[in-house]
């Protein structure tokens, strides 16, 4: 189950090009937050702040708790923006999250003990991350931060695939229901043939 992840926000109450421009240099990024019942806001949130949430995975995939003067909206982050070569947030978009109906999020994979298992001490094998992310469905309340993937038993020749994925109670995988096509692999471990090159009176004899 995701942690609480707080964010203070304000209201904006201009739009436009010059407003948003004037917030982020008096150090405040512009966002809006829309879905639900209600309409869309326009919010700003300090900059700094949100700026070092984001150096943080969970950010991109956990439920968030945006906070307006004590009224807290559950959200999901679903866009943001950034400058193309400043450390700067330019925008962010939230969704508001309705904490009775489950969610469809694209979460994080943690490989845990690929180094220690048969295939990763094995010499000309190469252990390959199909996926770094799957998109799960479940609750708010159930929402993982990331789903972790033993690698201990792996083995050369081995593939894992969604369906071998141990999941928290409540979550799924929607694409799952599509079809054993859907199943697709996360984790390979294969073996590399070297390719001997031939030797100069290899090549010789070859031509004659």
């Amino acid at each position: 189950m995701s942690q609480s992840h707080t964010i203070e926000v304000q209201l904006r109450e201009t739009g436009g090009k010059g407003a948003s421009r004037r917030l982020r240099h008096a150090g405040k990024v512009p966002a809006i937050v829309y879905g639900g019942e209600l309409g869309p806001k326009s919010i700003e949130i300090d900059h700094n702040a949100v700026w070092l949430m984001s150096q943080n995975e969970w950010f991109y995939s956990a439920i968030l708790d945006l906070s307006l003067d004590g009224d807290v909206q559950p959200v999901l982050l679903r866009d943001m923006q950034r400058h193309p070569f400043k450390q700067q947030i330019l925008h962010l978009d939230f969704q508001r999250v309705d904490l009775n109906q489950a969610i469809r999020v694209r979460v994080p994979i943690h490989f845990l003990n690929e180094d220690t298992s048969p295939a990763g001490k094995a010499s000309g094998v190469v252990v390959s991350h199909a996926m770094n992310e799957i998109e799960v469905s479940c609750l708010p309340r159930n929402l993982p931060e990331f789903i972790e993937v033993d690698l201990g038993e792996l083995k050369t020749g081995d593939i894992i695939h969604l369906s071998d994925i141990k999941l928290p109670d409540g979550v799924e995988i929607p694409e799952l229901k599509l079809g054993k096509e859907h199943d697709h692999a996360v984790v390979t471990a294969r073996e590399v043939q070297e390719e001997v090159e031939p030797t100069e009176g290899e090549g010789e004899a070859g031509k004659a």
